[in-house]
């Protein structure tokens, strides 16, 4: 047990020092803080950009807590009455050619 503990003490001791030399290296650099491999690369974004990306979230939070969507649903058209018996009539017809025909499909 005291050997995992100070092998844990050692390595917090040397990443102590790690941080604290990206710190003075960063400093020699100005070029901010140093990002390590296992990061990554991060994407930059120009500030208007993340602006406008900022606005159009806030504006679809606004519609999401107003109780309204995102993009109005098409209305659904529906069959009128007249169209309805017109259909019903072809089919009635296209059943009675089946039946004369022989009732195959």
């Amino acid at each position: 047990m005291d050997i995992s503990v100070k092998a844990l003490e050692k390595a917090v001791s040397i990443r102590r020092q790690i941080d604290s030399l990206e710190k003075r290296l960063s400093s020699i650099l100005r070029a901010g803080p140093v990002i390590s491999a296992a990061g990554g690369g991060h994407r930059r974004m120009s500030a208007t950009t993340r602006a406008k990306l900022a606005a159009a979230a806030r504006a679809r939070w606004a519609r999401i807590k107003a109780g309204k969507k995102a993009a109005p649903a098409k209305k659904r058209r529906g069959l009128t009455p007249a169209g309805r018996r017109k259909l019903s009539r072809l089919m009635k017809a296209r059943w009675a050619a089946r039946r004369k025909a022989g009732g195959g499909k």
